[in-house]
């Protein structure tokens, strides 16, 4: 029996191996990522998967609330690709990634294990990143400096069911958007940033935390929380966030040269688009140059 499983295993991560190779691949200096959810429905393991196979770095930084741990206390979800996400960090991890996983608010059990480290992956409060062009950055959740989340929890629960039933809704109004022939469209973020108190809570999230890197003496900050991706001068220093994988799909990523930017799905998309054009172009030049097709075009000189 267990040289059964081991030989599943074994055939899962060779598989796996040959996808990564097979792929094309963006190459980054340092990824952030954040806000994941995984154990939740709402989460889009197979495009963050899929974002993981196309790309690579020297440093990967998971910024909080990557398992659901507020959910899956709730109710018991887990699908297939939320393991697959996991083994995929896992194996970056074997293959020399220097993985930082930053404690959030619905992970906060991983707070216990701070300075300890899981299958290469350091587990932190918060970190410290240095660009290639010298700039020092706070990496840290967000949460630590949420009101609702620090001095009403209860109130932080109310707000995420909700979160998770507008999500819910949404999911079915963009069902029948869909079949109308109409594209996606977000309710969540649409609340988000069109409701005056939303804008206020989330400008004020912003300053606190570019208050905290100055006070800190940082050139800027990078964090997750509150789903929201953006870079942007605050005071003279970089606040950068890296969005989540429920709805907006993104990750902050920093250049060889040390530029910061967000890229997102659609990046993975065009990608994939491209060398597929490049295999069809390929196998045409191939059939062009075969002994068949040069013998044939031969006659037109």
């Amino acid at each position: 029996m267990s040289r059964g499983h081991n030989g599943l295993r074994m055939d899962a991560e060779k598989t796996d191996q040959q996808d990564d190779e097979a792929a094309a691949t963006l190459r980054f200096r340092a990824i952030f990522v954040s806000d994941v959810h995984l154990g939740t429905a709402s989460c889009q393991s197979e495009k963050l998967l899929d974002f993981l196979r196309h790309t690579d770095s020297a440093h990967l930084y998971l910024v909080g609330d990557i398992i659901d741990g507020w959910q899956l206390k709730r109710r018991w979800y887990w699908h297939q690709t939320h393991n697959d996400v996991i083994q995929k960090v896992l194996r970056k991890a074997r293959k020399g990634t220097k993985v930082t996983y930053i404690a959030g608010n619905h992970d906060e059990a991983m707070r216990h294990f701070l300075g300890l480290a899981f299958g290469g992956i350091d587990i932190r409060d918060e970190s410290v990143h240095v660009t290639a062009d010298g700039r020092r950055f706070l990496v840290i959740h967000g949460d630590l400096f949420d009101a609702v989340v620090q001095n009403a929890k209860w109130l932080a629960y109310l707000g995420d069911a909700a979160y998770i039933l507008t999500l819910k809704l949404n999911q079915y109004f963009n069902h029948v958007r869909a079949k109308l022939g109409f594209p996606y469209w977000s309710l969540a973020q649409f609340l988000k940033y069109s409701v005056k108190n939303a804008v206020s809570y989330i400008t004020k999230f912003e300053d606190a935390l570019a208050h905290e890197a100055k006070r800190r003496g940082f050139d800027g900050v990078i964090c997750g929380h509150i789903h929201k991706a953006e870079i942007r001068d605050v005071g003279g220093i970089t606040y950068c966030n890296d969005g989540d994988w429920v709805e907006s799909l993104t990750a902050l990523v920093e250049t060889d040269a040390g530029e910061l930017r967000i890229i997102d799905w659609k990046h993975i998309e065009a990608l994939r688009a491209g060398a597929i054009a490049g295999d069809r172009a390929h196998a045409a030049a191939g059939r062009a140059l075969s002994p068949g097709a040069q013998l044939a075009h031969t006659p037109g000189h």
